[in-house]
């Protein structure tokens, strides 16, 4: 792809797209793609005149080359769903330029009994809203405004009327773009993120792009692994959560013929599934559905400051009657009526919420509600998994000890062909191992069984053939070293973990895999202390002289090894149950009953599929620095919240004491009072972090 470089200075480059037109489609596949590239801190595409702005960290040639080997993909874009968040800013955009330019052009050039008959027009549904309310025995802030342009328009006062009319109808459609973009949002961040599935075709499983799936294909479906498309059971038993689409934590018992639907996760078992519709928007129309009809991802902020808008209702009603008792005045009682919470605190809070979710989507954190947020930022608790979230999410093989007569390559076969189904650090590290050797490990196995937390079990040549850990492969399994061999497995190097392979009852083999804590983790539990955090705890299903090592780099003030993941979530609700609001950090299978009983439940990116469904956030695996983030997020966002009520609730009753007293006018009053709406909520759409 051809490019011209319009601006350039340090860590900043504009750059012009020799296209002469960009669809919205296309601006948004170059905009994932530049944000992908290692060195792009941001990206924005201009998709009106094909211009781009990137800011790099250091690597501008890397930048340069990854800008030229760009090129769109026809088959993606037919693939781009209807709800692309660029078209959607497009189109409000353009409602409020327009409805903007049509106020102004009225005032200017229409007729004054003209302006009045629209006025007039326009006030109807105001007024009926107002009405209906009192019918229904309500006061509520539509009783406000049907009366503030009612009794304006008594008094022959038009031009208030259709300002304070303009005013509502500006807000009631920023709240309405707020509404639509933050359900796309969460439903963009919740979607899947599937690339490659296991077909199930005449030679066995295959790994195929998820594109290629079409209806009628047959895919097959492993113990932690998501349902990437919506379907029937062919054949297999499983539970799937179902959590992310009803709400329901518990699993479902899915069979033969059983209807399943992408998004949701295999706990246990392991099923092979008829496609009945391709990747596209159903599980996007899903979620949003979802989000519209539940209540449960707003902030106790956001739902208390609608509460709020409401209860104030009668007492302005009451300061309107009382000053126009004491004064006879009605001027100065409509100053009262022009002045109301509800805009302000309605719109707000809900756009101070999602202007954090969009933040710290910019730091590839994703966040599935603002109630999550509120919880992060009142957290005192965090409780780590060890493997691939303290430790590197990349662990890698260092040594293979053979045992019996099994050769190296022989043991890592084996164990690449049974870890490859099952999504975790260290399976992964075994697979890469093997591929790095050459080692093709086609599928030798009957159908393998799960068992969370401590290992795998299949048939392998009739023999029983397990790996896992040492608890599962020689007390619950009861296999044997082999005699001649105790001193060598008594000579494994302690600094390792090490993975148990034993086949036919008998130790085949043990892997030893380096798994070095990350560089920054000791950093980031100091920083997160600085932040609120008062007590840390790291629990793992290691063996207890690993655990140790790594607990006492970190600085944590309480380890617990050799755990199972009912240990894990009955420690977070214990807890809970004290009196403290807990977070959860972890990636794998066995970390999500824990995830889910957490106050706040974070999953690393690149983890187990369940543990980011069930997770409330997600973070990317490259760093733990972006717990500190979001951490000052959640932290910020809270600050805000309640500035903005400070602030709303003593400029809007200032307000109401100088219309009283006769100082401002009603016109006045409503400018003031809807230009503090638009600024508050201006600066609640600004980030937290500058």
């Amino acid at each position: 792809m051809k490019w011209n470089i319009l601006h350039e200075s340090r860590g900043r480059m504009r750059l012009h797209l020799n296209k002469k037109r960009m669809s919205l489609a296309e601006a948004d596949q170059l905009q994932d793609y530049l944000t992908a590239l290692p060195s792009v801190r941001t990206a924005a595409v201009y998709e009106r005149t094909c211009d781009v702005v990137v800011v790099y960290t250091a690597d501008r040639a890397g930048v340069v080359k990854g800008l030229a080997a760009f090129k769109f993909d026809v088959e993606a874009l037919a693939e781009v769903p209807a709800n692309s968040p660029r078209a959607v800013n497009r189109e409000y955009q353009e409602k409020l330029v327009n409805m903007t330019i049509f106020h102004f052009a009225r005032n200017l050039f229409l007729p004054a009994p003209l302006r009045m008959a629209y006025t007039l027009v326009r006030s109807v549904p105001y007024v009926f809203r107002g009405l209906r309310c009192l019918w229904r025995r309500k006061l509520e802030v539509e009783v406000l405004d049907a009366l503030s342009i009612g009794v304006s328009m008594l008094r022959g006062d038009f031009s208030t009327a259709g300002s304070v009319m303009f005013l509502l109808r500006l807000g009631e459609l920023l709240e309405e773009w707020t509404r639509k973009k933050s359900l796309g949002d969460l439903a963009r961040c919740m979607s899947l993120n599937v690339d490659r599935v296991w077909q199930q075709t005449a030679e066995g499983e295959v790994l195929v792009p998820i594109s290629q799936v079409r209806a009628g294909d047959a895919i097959v479906v492993h113990t932690g692994s998501v349902i990437p498309l919506d379907g029937k059971v062919l054949d297999g038993e499983a539970s799937v959560n179902q959590a992310s689409l009803t709400g329901e934590a518990e699993p479902v018992r899915k069979s033969n013929g059983a209807v399943v639907y992408a998004g949701t996760v295999v706990e246990e078992g392991q099923i092979t599934v008829t496609v009945e519709q391709q990747a596209g928007n159903g599980r996007y129309d899903q979620i949003v559905k979802m989000i519209e009809n539940s209540e449960k991802l707003k902030s106790a902020s956001e739902t208390r400051a609608a509460a709020l808008a409401d209860k104030l209702v009668p007492y302005s009603l009451l300061g309107t009657a009382v000053t126009y008792a004491l004064t006879r005045n009605v001027t100065r009682a409509i100053s009262i009526l022009m002045v109301d919470f509800s805009c302000a605190l309605k719109l707000s809070m809900p756009l101070a919420v999602l202007s954090a979710m969009r933040e710290c989507g910019s730091y590839h954190i994703t966040v599935k509600g603002g109630k999550y947020l509120e919880a992060l930022a009142n957290a005192d608790t965090i409780v780590f998994d060890k493997t691939g979230t303290l430790t590197h999410a990349t662990p890698t093989v260092v040594q293979v000890v053979p045992f019996g007569t099994r050769t190296e390559d022989e043991v890592l076969q084996i164990a690449a062909c049974l870890e490859e189904h099952y999504p975790h650090s260290m399976a992964n590290a075994v697979v890469q191992a093997a591929a790095a050797k050459g080692i093709r490990h086609d599928e030798m196995h009957s159908e393998v069984q799960y068992v969370v937390a401590h290992g795998i079990a299949s048939q392998i040549g009739g023999e029983k053939a397990v790996i896992g850990s040492q608890h599962f492969v020689f007390e619950d399994e009861g296999c044997c070293i082999p005699t001649a061999e105790c001193d060598k497995f008594d000579a494994l190097p302690p600094e390792y973990s090490h993975l148990y392979l034993a086949i036919g009852g008998v130790l085949a083999g043990v892997i030893c895999i380096a798994d070095p804590l990350r560089e920054e983790a000791a950093e980031v539990l100091r920083q997160l202390r600085s932040l609120g955090i008062r007590k840390a705890v790291m629990m793992t299903g290691d063996n207890d002289r690993t655990a140790s090592v790594i607990a006492n780099q970190v600085g944590v003030d309480r380890y617990y090894s050799e755990v199972l993941p009912e240990d894990k979530a009955n420690f977070v609700e214990a807890e809970k149950a004290a009196g403290h609001t807990v977070i959860m950090l972890g990636d794998g299978i066995n970390d999500s009953p824990a995830l889910s009983a957490a106050d706040v439940g974070i999953a690393i990116s690149d983890g187990a599929a369940i543990a980011r469904e069930i997770a409330d956030i997600t973070i990317a695996a490259d760093s733990l620095r972006e717990l500190v983030i979001l951490k000052s997020i959640a932290n910020g966002l809270q600050k805000r919240t309640k500035a903005n009520y400070r602030f709303i609730m003593s400029f809007n009753s200032t307000l109401i004491v100088l219309g009283a007293m006769g100082i401002l006018p009603p016109a006045t009053s409503a400018l003031l009072h809807n230009a503090s709406t638009l600024g508050v909520s201006l600066k609640s759409m600004t980030n937290l972090l500058g």
